[in-house]
């Protein structure tokens, strides 16, 4: 099963383990982890720490157990986060898949991520969502930056793409991808 969260990334990977330091080593109910995450994260409300304790459940540095979610025992590294991204993260196959039909003369910006996706959108988010294009625009922006992370991305100077008025950062496929 993929997921859909997709947080805003941290700068390093060093800042992601302390998201995942956040979630105790004992298992917690999701009510009990999404605090911690707000608390020691400094995140603006429940909806964003719950969409990061299932972002690190599907990078494998979260675990959940019959009696709540509990840190995983496993280091945030750059082969396991790429992993988790490849396998957990909804419509990461067809992201990689337009970043290697990228090139330096015809990059990829967020707005072309969204395009060759918006199909692939699950119908209940279009349904309950009037702003889902916004929404899930922005999702790919983020996509984007955390495959960048991980250097399954690689952002290049985008020249002449994106909306004049605000210059996306374009990429292409890292050497991971």
């Amino acid at each position: 099963m993929r997921l859909k969260p997709v947080p805003e990334p941290p700068d390093s990977l060093d800042d992601l383990r302390a998201f995942q330091r956040a979630v105790p080593l004992v298992p917690g109910s999701t009510d009990d982890c999404c605090a911690r995450l707000r608390e020691r994260q400094g995140l603006p409300d429940r909806q964003t720490a719950n969409d990061w304790l299932a972002f690190l459940r599907a990078l494998g540095l979260v675990r959940e157990t019959p009696r709540g979610f509990v840190r995983a025992d496993a280091e945030p590294t750059a082969e396991r986060v790429r992993e988790g991204i490849r396998e957990g993260v909804l419509l990461v196959p067809e992201a990689l898949a337009a970043l290697r039909d990228a090139s330096a003369a015809d990059p990829l910006i967020h707005d072309d991520l969204f395009a060759a996706t918006r199909e692939s959108v699950p119908r209940h988010d279009r349904a309950r969502d009037p702003n889902w294009e916004a929404t899930w625009g922005e999702r790919a922006a983020r996509l984007l930056r955390w495959l960048a992370l991980v250097d399954l991305a690689e952002p290049i100077d985008p020249g002449e793409r994106g909306d004049p008025g605000e210059r996306s950062v374009a990429y292409v496929a890292g050497e991971d991808a």
